[in-house]
């Protein structure tokens, strides 16, 4: 076997990747440290900008005076989910779901976001995602990016929160990882746009799947009027590939 040929899963982390890695991670872990509370919840979203499938929101809560070594150790490769390659977040997720506290998904479909606004579903889900995690009074709860006006849980926004807060990164990760799963599965049902490859996302292949064979109804028509429109697509086309 060519060292091209190994499996991926057998390669060694070069030891200046694996130090960055550890001190990104723990300078997410001092962020939430120094917010002064053991329990400390993170909120995010996967799939915002797509043009096919849900937004995902995710909340995850930590205890950080009882994790384990071992759970520190599977939490060391935290980072913004999208900055992380597929094969370090699925190392990384059933890592969070056996060190956190709770966990919790929050999935609203393409046709609720064409419905109620992707803006308005967004916070929305990221609200309920924070709530489903049932807090206790005294627990910090962080959102990456958004303040959530609507939300019973006290909360703070954090700007950049996936590249800053273990918690929010730990929920970017398990937000990212179900909403991969999900496209993958549902490209089974709807072939040929490559949901299998780009999850939904406007790559070049994607757009073309579009040009070609329309939309299907995993597609959000209320982006028609950006995404569809720079094809060359008018709404009648939209409509009619539905």
């Amino acid at each position: 076997m060519t060292p091209q040929s190994q499996p991926r899963e057998g390669r060694r982390e070069q030891p200046r990747t694996h130090r960055r890695r550890l001190a990104r991670s723990r300078r997410l872990f001092a962020f939430d440290r120094a917010l002064g509370s053991r329990f400390v919840a993170g909120a995010d979203e996967a799939g915002r900008g797509c043009l096919a499938g849900p937004l995902v929101a995710a909340g995850v809560l930590i205890d950080y005076e009882s994790l384990s070594m071992s759970d520190r150790r599977a939490l060391s490769g935290l980072h913004d989910s999208k900055q992380m390659s597929e094969e370090r977040r699925l190392e990384v997720f059933p890592g969070v779901l056996r060190a956190a506290e709770r966990v919790s998904v929050v999935v609203r479909s393409a046709a609720g976001i064409d419905r109620r606004g992707l803006h308005v579903t967004n916070v929305e889900a990221l609200g309920v995602a924070l709530e489903r995690l049932e807090l206790e009074e005294g627990v910090m709860a962080l959102v990456d990016g958004f303040a959530l006006p609507r939300c019973r849980v006290p909360h703070r926004r954090v700007v950049g929160g996936d590249a800053t807060s273990a918690a929010i990164a730990a929920a970017s990760v398990i937000a990212k990882v179900t909403r991969d799963r999900y496209m993958r599965e549902a490209a089974l049902a709807h072939p040929g746009w490559g949901f299998e490859e780009h999850v939904g996302y406007s790559t070049p292949e994607h757009r073309a799947a579009i040009e070609e064979i329309g939309i299907s109804p995993l597609h959000r028509r209320s982006f028609q009027s950006v995404a569809y429109s720079q094809l060359g697509l008018t709404v009648d086309e939209v409509e009619a590939a539905l």
